[in-house]
């Protein structure tokens, strides 16, 4: 089979159109998606450290005769995290419901009658025609009914352990949670980011999301269900671009 430019040229087209971005699931044809390999959240390419105002930092008074060591939370060792590196678990737990219903109507009416039966002594079927009862009326009449309805039901419950990924110069935990689950040929990826103080560290090492500043959760994934619920993207671009 001879392959001519012009047909070698429409696969080009074809993959300008599709964004080549279904290219990248070939791979995964006749076999379920790739995990992802296990790394430093640090080094990813999208990673940034985070700046926050902080108080200045003050040292610690330092007693030699006293049992207590400046900086413990206890006077035992303390198992929950501490230092960048340590895990702790993240439990989310987010139950939202919402219903809201709203409806409007207004109606206006008017009418407006003007005339001049004399204007400085005139009088006649011209001045009468100019100046009567009935030289002006207007009538006007408005209506506006709206109705509006939202009704949302979300609940997701996760737990996951993270890492401490980066220590706030106020004693304050960047903590960044990555876990992914594949079920058969169906990926999920379940993330979670935030900062954290360690006061509000449980005994066991956990921490709610509801305690976490700048919180992150995404929960998504990949594979077969998610290609089907996914519109394609020449659809997508047309619903961008098409104004009606």
């Amino acid at each position: 089979m001879n392959v001519g430019p012009t047909w070698f040229a429409g696969i080009v087209i074809l993959c300008l159109l599709s964004g080549c971005g279904s290219l990248s699931r070939l791979s995964d044809i006749g076999r379920p998606p790739s995990l992802t390999p296990i790394t430093d959240p640090t080094l990813a390419r999208d990673y940034r450290p985070l700046t926050m105002p902080t108080p200045p930092l003050e040292p610690a008074p330092s007693d030699l005769a006293s049992l207590w060591r400046p900086g413990s939370r206890a006077f035992f060792k303390d198992q929950r995290a501490a230092q960048v590196g340590d895990l702790v678990t993240v439990l989310v737990d987010i139950t939202d419901a919402a219903d809201v219903e709203d409806g409007t109507t207004a109606t206006r009416t008017g009418a407006e009658s003007f005339g001049i039966p004399n204007l400085f002594g005139l009088k006649g079927k011209i001045a009468q025609a100019v100046t009567g009862a009935n030289s002006l009326n207007t009538n006007s009449s408005n209506s506006n009914v709206s109705t509006g309805t939202i009704k949302r039901n979300e609940s997701v419950t996760l737990r996951l352990a993270g890492t401490v990924t980066q220590l706030l110069p106020n004693g304050n935990f960047v903590v960044s949670a990555r876990q992914e689950v594949r079920v058969n040929s169906e990926l999920r990826v379940l993330e979670v980011s935030g900062i954290v103080r360690p006061q509000d560290i449980s005994s066991d090492n956990t921490i709610t999301h509801d305690r976490m500043a700048e919180a992150r959760i995404s929960y998504g994934g990949k594979g077969q269900l998610t290609d089907l619920q996914t519109p394609r993207y020449g659809q997508q671009l047309l619903d961008v671009l098409l104004p009606f």
